[in-house]
């Protein structure tokens, strides 16, 4: 099982802004981060038994597809070996607003993603006033003590930085994102009991426990399609007896249509 820590630090402005530390040579800053335009959002992934931590820089804003995508490309770094050792991907996090265990778009995207990687994925949040025993808390105050007292007057000057940290004797992995991310981005109920059919959540901890069983093993049949006319949820398999071979009104439901797999209807 693979173990990763997974958070969003507070946004980092770009300018000529004194950061509280301490530093030689020029020290003329601003003391008021006021009118800061360019600014970016750091996604960090630490994996808990190597030790390897990750981070992306975004330019855009903080949401639920910045951080499945942050994600995703942590994965996809991994060697191909690696890959096929794990039997579980376990993500601890906080029960913010962009990864809350109730997030629809999140959810939907963490489903297509354990049907990407053909593994299941644990979600298993912090409760309220307690992610600051989330690992990956500890990596933002190391690096926040290794950059006060520096002025990130340039995007490139922040990922140096960033890059000179360590973490247990490790430097970590830094890049820069300026994909565009759209907020308030959400699925239709009907949608969402699609994807809540996939997720097998702890009686006791609904909310902080939650596992994803990929497509492969948990539905492993035809493609879920959405009629907007009647508001029923069916398999592909379905429509040619329901329509007479027309799908008609039925749509694939939203970019889960090639992922979901569920058994046909009787």
């Amino acid at each position: 099982m693979k173990r990763w820590s997974v958070d969003c630090k507070a946004t980092v402005k770009i300018g000529d802004f004194s950061r509280g530390g301490q530093t030689r040579g020029d020290a003329q800053a601003l003391d008021h981060d006021l009118g800061g335009k360019e600014k970016y959002t750091p996604c960090g992934i630490v994996d808990e038994d190597s030790a390897h931590l990750a981070m992306v820089f975004g330019s855009s804003y903080k949401t639920r597809d910045f951080l499945v995508d942050t994600l995703a490309a942590k994965w996809n770094r991994l060697e191909e070996q690696e890959k096929a050792e794990v039997s579980k991907l376990q993500i601890k996090m906080d029960n913010g607003p962009e990864s809350s265990g109730r997030r629809t778009q999140f959810l939907s995207r963490m489903v297509e993603f354990a049907d990407a990687i053909g593994k299941p994925i644990q979600l298993l949040y912090y409760p309220p006033y307690h992610s600051k025993y989330n690992p990956i808390e500890r990596c933002w105050g190391i690096l926040e003590q290794h950059w006060n007292g520096t002025k990130l007057i340039d995007a490139k000057t922040m990922l140096e930085w960033a890059k000179s940290m360590t973490w247990k004797g490790l430097h970590p992995v830094v890049e820069l994102s300026q994909q565009v991310y759209q907020k308030g981005v959400r699925l239709r109920k009907k949608a969402m009991e699609v994807v809540e059919a996939r997720l097998e959540r702890d009686p006791k901890l609904p909310q902080y426990d939650i596992l994803i069983q990929p497509a492969s093993t948990a539905y492993p049949y035809s493609d879920v399609y959405f009629c907007h006319e009647s508001t029923h949820v069916v398999c592909c398999s379905c429509i040619p007896r329901i329509t007479g071979g027309d799908r008609g009104c039925y749509q694939p439901v939203g970019p889960l249509a090639k992922a979901l797999r569920f058994p046909p209807l009787t």
